[in-house]
């Protein structure tokens, strides 16, 4: 049994170099990778998860632990690395097994797929807005659920970020609110190294990024001498007493310690067998692949038992504090294991009056949030527009925490990665509104929510050339088959203020994935549902809204406020003698689960003369139509008009169905 290393700093050394060289063994062994960022920033990550950190190697969903977020993510082969040795379950094998099929180890962190990874990152910023996400969450539940004696909910958020990372617009956004609300439970680490993939920083970044993160209302340091790890250790200490956000720099050395230190050359690459034996032998590391000592593994596993110690401590205050507030506790219990209540379900009366799909959502969601107390909305100063304002439970703000409306301002990307953030901590129910055409602006937070199978849910209205004379800049024609295109994401278009409700109740009962609810800004016909099909065929995805009077020559399928024209198109097509049917395509991801028997019910086989109805672009509709099948859509851009003209200007009236479809399939002279 090899002797105990006799200080501190020898220690350090070998846990940190060990960390660098399984990462480059890694990278090398599958021949693709980022050996650069591991082997300059392996010391912040040792640090971290050494002596800065709380968590549970054998609990890693431990609610109160530290979260730790590598928002650039490229650098995981270090973040596995250190899993493994700090006793999480992430084998040798499974290192070896680096950015290989269906390893725990994929080339960028994937949430849900390795034990310890907080969040899907590598798109450049997410991961940063993530960590803004999760510290928001946690300010808000610490003042909603601790009190005096029992800080049950008590962590601090680390996110590790990169010269990338900082270029990014997004991190822009999101540093200023956290500035602004004063997440001073964040701490971010910048890996100042200097470098990007085309070379120097200096190629397109000149900005003074300390005074730009100062001016945001973050407590600032700098590290030059980047190594040292006591007093980088001294500063995150400093920074968890602070009343403000922290944001440190900390001078590093990309491929440090190699031939190739301080170029582009080692950011994403394999070095190559010279370069890492000569690597090894710049730091005296044994030549061997895949090299752990066992003094190494003695040394980081007591983590094993810490850990545990950890989470047995608060597992004791928290039966004391269950004991003084069972109710609260039942309460959080409830949010963590998303149990949402839908007892609101009944207190949603029936609409009668004709409305923007808008405000009855903005109605149906201020009945929901008196059941789900940690449902949190916001918009990207949009929220009156969108209707996403819970009237009762005022502004989440850096001393009244406990609001429940987040104001984003203009910054549609930084709200959806902090949506992802919110829910990656999970114990809150996120939503957030903004138009449907600035859904376009945070379209990786959209993927990312879909990737990590997230219950965010985003709110999307004035959703087509009904909003008017705003004209083609806000008129969305792309965006719902470009969201429906996203897998793992459901896009909800309810015909009406009725369907709405169920729109809302799909979206909270689906707990595996991010929502889309798509709304109108223009007022629309509450339809008769006495007349036609309950709105509960939602439930469905897609219903029979209107049936033919024996078997269908047609079948008209249609979605939001294209429903009506879908209704009047059929009351004229049954006047000239064609049978015909209506399907309310809600929501097509919703419909495609469905049992096939049930879908043939809707669309028959045999019924092949089928026309799909909605303003937008025809991607898509295809699949229900066949090629020989009508698609009433938009592919050019809208125009600026009031929404009634533009909509009988580009065909969406119920007299230019019906003439397409006989003009197709039926005798010309019944027109």
């Amino acid at each position: 049994m090899p002797q105990l290393l006799k200080t501190k700093n020898e220690i350090d050394e070998l846990v940190v170099n060990t960390i660098r060289f399984l990462s480059v063994d890694m990278v090398e062994r599958a021949k693709s990778g980022h050996p650069g960022m591991p082997l300059g920033a392996s010391h912040i990550v040792y640090l971290l998860y050494d002596r800065v950190m709380k968590y549970n190697p054998q609990n890693p969903k431990w609610f109160n632990r530290d979260r730790f977020i590598l928002s650039a993510g490229h650098g995981c082969a270090m973040l596995y690395t250190a899993l493994y040795l700090f006793g999480f379950d992430v084998t040798l094998e499974d290192l070896k097994a680096f950015r290989q099929l269906n390893s725990k180890t994929p080339g960028h962190p994937e949430y849900r797929l390795t034990p310890g990874v907080e969040a899907t990152t590598g798109n450049l910023g997410q991961g940063f807005g993530n960590a803004v996400g999760i510290a928001i969450a946690e300010k808000f539940l610490s003042h909603y659920f601790n009190r005096k004696g029992f800080p049950i909910i008590d962590h601090y958020t680390y996110v590790l970020v990169s010269d990338g990372d900082l270029m990014e617009g997004v991190s822009y956004e999101v540093a200023a609110l956290a500035g602004h609300f004063k997440l001073n439970k964040l701490i971010a680490i910048w890996d100042n190294n200097h470098i990007t993939i085309d070379g120097d920083t200096k190629l397109a970044w000149s900005e003074d990024v300390l005074k730009r993160f100062e001016s945001l209302g973050w407590e600032v340091f700098h590290l030059e001498d980047g190594y040292n790890l006591d007093l980088l250790e001294e500063i995150i200490n400093k920074a968890k007493e602070s009343e403000k956000p922290t944001f440190i720099s900390v001078r590093t050395h990309i491929g440090y310690g190699t031939p190739l230190q301080d170029t582009a050359d080692i950011h994403g690459k394999p070095m190559g067998k010279e370069v890492v034996i000569e690597a090894k032998k710049n730091l005296g590391w044994p030549l061997e692949d895949f090299f752990v000592s066992e003094e190494v593994l003695k040394y980081t596993r007591r983590k094993l038992e810490e850990g545990k110690k950890l989470e047995e401590e608060w597992n004791r205050l928290y039966e004391e504090y269950k004991n003084n507030y069972p109710e609260l506790a039942e309460t959080l219990e409830k949010v963590l294991n998303k149990d949402w209540s839908l007892d609101w379900l009944k207190e949603i009366e029936e609409f009668k009056e004709d409305m923007p799909t808008r405000k009855a959502s903005g109605k149906i969601l201020n009945v929901i949030a008196d059941y789900i107390p940690t449902m949190i909305g916001g918009s990207a100063d949009l929220s009156e527009s969108v209707n996403t304002v819970l009237k009762k439970y005022g502004d989440f703000k850096a001393y009244t925490p406990t609001g429940r409306n987040i104001h984003y301002g203009v910054r549609e990307h930084a709200m959806g990665t902090i949506l992802n953030g919110m829910a990656y901590h999970e114990g809150i129910l996120p939503y957030g509104g903004t138009f449907l055409i600035f859904s376009e602006y945070m379209k990786p937070a959209i993927r990312t929510a879909a990737i990590s199978g997230l219950q965010v849910i985003f709110v999307f209205s004035h959703d087509s050339i009904g909003l008017g004379e705003d004209g083609p800049t806000h008129q969305p024609i792309e965006q719902i088959w470009n969201l429906r295109n996203i897998p793992n994401l459901w896009v909800i278009r309810p015909a009406d203020a009725n369907e709405v409700k169920y729109a809302w109740e799909i979206a909270i009962k689906r707990k595996e994935g991010p929502t889309v609810i798509i709304l109108t800004r223009q007022k629309v016909k509450t339809i008769d549902r006495v007349k036609y099909a309950s709105p509960e065929g939602v439930r469905k995805g897609a219903y029979v809204i209107a049936e033919a009077e024996g078997k269908p020559d047609v079948i008209l399928i249609a979605t939001g406020s294209e429903v009506q024209v879908a209704l009047e198109a059929k009351e004229i097509l049954e006047s000239k003698g064609i049978k015909t049917r209506v399907v309310n395509m809600v929501c097509c991801e919703l419909f495609e689960s469905q049992s096939d028997e049930y879908k043939k019910s809707v669309l028959p086989p045999d019924i092949t003369k089928r026309v799909a109805i909605e303003s937008g672009i025809d991607t898509g509709w295809y699949k229900y139509v066949g090629m020989d099948g009508i698609v009433i859509g938009l592919n050019t851009f809208g125009k600026s008009a009031p929404g009634n003209v533009l909509f009988e200007y580009f065909g969406f009236t119920p007299e230019n169905v019906a003439n397409k479809v006989i003009e197709k399939w039926f005798n010309k002279d019944i027109i």
